[in-house]
């Protein structure tokens, strides 16, 4: 079951152009330079879901903060739809690892809130938008609950139904998975691939583990720390919906997972 390595062979216009990034953090405790990312180039096309993997510190985040403008490179630029990212807009949302609901809002005011971003829509149109998504979720029954009602995948579910629904051309997820337990895992890998397939968003996902990323991803990226550079790139061919407990996904698992190692173990020897 080989991998092809890079990009599938059809052109695609690219919908994010990351050009030559590197970025460095200074500490000022021990009064030292981290260099989070090495020029790192990537492209991602349209309805492309790209999955940004490797150990902890070889600037996944730090990757996906600059193309959110969060952060700003030292040095490269990164291109939307041509154009560069000077900082945050409301085409380019971030889902995090906690969910960022708010409190005092129940699912649906969390969800009407992230449509303010959403320009040009009356009060009646925005709550039919708010309405659509959370049903799209899987929280219809829920838009009355409070936060703290929810289960940790529930809260997920309503965080990702605020990210959508002001139809965002770019989604950028931070582990948002990461925190919850292996079924609920299973059960948002499903609803993430059925959400994807029916609004075709460009989604880049950052995570450590392999299997998720393969999972979820038409491409895999592996990277390597100290500096953070793109080391290989894996198309996933896999059909959709995928199961990540399948045979066939195992298979392209282990074959990433053994590159990831053999990265690990470049960096040990170089260490020595």
């Amino acid at each position: 079951m080989p991998l092809v390595d890079g990009l599938p062979e059809e052109e695609q216009s690219a919908k994010l152009a990351v050009e030559n990034v590197s970025k460095r953090f200074h500490t000022g405790r021990r009064q030292q330079d981290v260099h989070a990312l090495d020029g790192v180039t990537l492209q991602v096309a349209e309805g492309e879901f790209v999955c940004l993997v490797g150990p902890s510190g070889c600037g996944k985040s730090t990757l996906l903060n600059i193309i959110a403008g969060l952060e700003m490179p030292d040095s490269g630029q990164v291109l939307a739809d041509g154009a560069p990212i000077l900082g945050p807009g409301r085409h380019r949302l971030v889902m995090f690892q906690e969910s960022g609901l708010f409190p005092w809002l129940d699912v649906f005011g969390n969800v009407m809130f992230g449509l303010k971003l959403k320009e040009g829509l009356t009060n009646a149109e925005r709550r039919k938008v708010a309405q659509f998504y959370i049903k799209l979720v899987g929280l219809e029954k829920f838009a009355d609950a409070n936060i703290h009602e929810l289960s940790g995948g529930m809260k997920q579910r309503a965080a990702l139904a605020r990210a959508l629904a002001p139809n965002p051309r770019v989604l950028l997820m931070d582990e948002p998975f990461a925190a919850l337990d292996a079924l609920t895992r299973e059960q948002l890998y499903g609803d993430i691939q059925r959400i994807w397939a029916a609004r075709k968003k460009t989604i880049v996902f950052v995570t450590h583990n392999v299997r998720e990323a393969v999972c979820l991803g038409d491409r895999v990226v592996l990277f390597s720390p100290n500096p953070g550079r793109i080391r290989q790139e894996f198309h996933i061919p896999l059909p959709r919906p995928r199961d990540i407990n399948s045979v066939e996904l195992a298979g392209y698992s282990s074959q990433i997972t053994k590159a990831l190692k053999g990265i690990l173990h470049d960096g040990d020897a170089a260490a020595e």
